[in-house]
């Protein structure tokens, strides 16, 4: 079977470590080029003197796979046009960039301080801007010189950021915001030749091992269904030229099950055909509450 992504060229943000390596290692071993890039901070995202990007490099390369490692900050606007152009002086184009760096800075909202807020919106938030904003202004000055752009976008958001959960109030603001910076850039971006679709993976990696290591730990003789590896075949098929028709939609993938977030939709309504009295809508919300279908729980409330 051919490798789907044979001579495309993809950046991963935060791919020394968990999700980001896999997803590295899958990439090069469906023939992709990757960009390795990590800055190799700890959990919350303070400074180590490790080099871990230069460590999946050199295990790419021992399976004659080609990349490259970066150590640009994803959080900085000039940073993240530095490595697409690390991107394009290797290799020579891109194609697909894969959103994935992040640290939490798990507390509950009553604790959490300013400081940390900012961080976790900075790293998460910000740090899907500043990439993604250079890869795009290559793709679409290529589609406006006349050439066929067939890029990739692979946001990484989270069931933090589609249901909420407990004490991680920043996480989970960010990782919504993130869902909602999908659907967007997947309804802009389309006239260009470019595709965004997001992720809410279900993996053990350094960021679940205080909240869930319990509950996400392998047990002997089952399939480890949180292993970090179980993800990298949907982002290899998403940065795949086969994943052309597929936009806007953000993936959950536990095991081997894969299965589409629905997200907020319509629920039901009542039109009253007048204004209304602030003392006459209790009675109305309950029957509307009662009536719409239960929402997921956030985590950490079952």
């Amino acid at each position: 079977m051919a490798n789907i992504c044979e001579n495309r060229v993809v950046i991963v943000t935060g791919a020394g470590r968990g999700l980001g390596r896999a997803y590295a290692l899958g990439l090069a071993r469906e023939g992709a080029k990757v960009v390795v890039n990590d800055l190799g901070v700890g959990t919350h995202g303070d400074a180590t003197a490790e080099t871990p990007a230069q460590q999946v490099v050199d295990e790419i390369r021992s399976f004659g796979g080609e990349a490259v490692a970066n150590y640009d900050d994803v959080t900085d606007y000039e940073a993240g046009g530095r490595i697409v152009k690390a991107a394009l002086d290797a290799f020579g184009d891109l194609h697909a960039v894969v959103n994935n760096a992040g640290f939490v800075r798990d507390r509950m909202f009553v604790s959490c301080t300013p400081e940390e807020w900012d961080a976790v919106i900075r790293v998460h938030l910000r740090g899907h801007f500043c990439v993604s904003r250079h890869a795009v202004d290559y793709w679409r000055a290529r589609q406006k010189a006349g050439e066929t752009v067939n890029a990739r976008i692979v946001n990484t958001s989270s069931g933090a950021g589609l249901q909420g959960s407990v004490g991680q109030s920043a996480y989970s603001a960010a990782k919504g915001g993130i869902a909602s910076l999908t659907l967007v850039q997947a309804a802009e971006l389309a006239r260009y030749g470019i595709t965004v679709n997001g992720l809410a993976p279900n993996a053990r990696t350094r960021m679940t091992e205080t909240a869930f290591a319990d509950a996400m730990k392998p047990k002997a003789g089952e399939f480890d269904i949180y292993a970090p590896e179980n993800t990298a075949p949907l982002v290899a098929w998403l940065c795949s030229e086969r994943s052309q028709k597929v936009t806007g939609q953000i993936f959950e993938l536990l095991g081997g099950t894969i299965r589409l977030a629905l997200g907020w939709n319509d629920g039901p309504e009542f039109d009253k055909g007048a204004p209304w009295e602030a003392a006459e809508l209790g009675q109305k919300i309950e029957e509307l509450v009662a009536a719409r279908p239960a929402p997921k729980p956030a985590y950490g409330t079952s």
